[in-house]
C-alpha cells in the first residue's frame, strides 16, 4: 500500500478550501476555456483579467440556480418567449438565487 497517495477531495470541502475564490470558478468558462478551479486568462495576452469573464458566471448560475423568472431547473438555459437567451446569457433573478444557494 502507498502511504503516499491521496483520497480525491470532496467538491464540498474544496469550495471551503478556496474560500478566496468566487463559487463561478467550479465550472469551466466558456469563454476562455479555463478549467474548471482554474483563473480565466485572456490568451491573446496570456494574462489574466480582473474578474471572471461574464459566460462563466453565467454557466455557474445556469448550473447551480433555479432560475425564478422562467421557472426552469438547474442546468437548463434561460429562456424568454420560448427561445433560449443569446449566447447563454441567464436572468439576473437567477444570479441572486445562485449566490444564495452558494451562501
Amino acid at each position: 500500500v502507498n502511504r503516499h497517495s491521496q483520497a480525491p477531495m470532496p467538491d464540498s470541502l474544496r469550495h471551503q478550501m478556496r474560500a478566496k475564490h468566487h463559487p463561478a470558478r467550479s465550472v469551466p468558462c466558456p469563454w476562455c476555456h479555463a478549467h474548471a478551479h482554474q483563473p480565466c486568462r485572456i490568451p491573446s495576452r496570456a494574462s489574466q483579467p480582473a474578474a471572471l469573464h461574464q459566460q462563466r458566471m453565467a454557466a455557474w448560475a445556469q448550473t447551480t440556480a433555479v432560475c425564478t423568472t422562467c421557472q426552469v431547473a438547474p442546468g437548463t438555459p434561460c429562456h424568454l418567449d420560448g427561445r433560449a437567451l443569446a449566447d447563454g446569457a441567464v436572468h439576473a433573478a437567477r444570479y441572486t438565487e445562485a449566490d444564495r444557494t452558494a451562501a
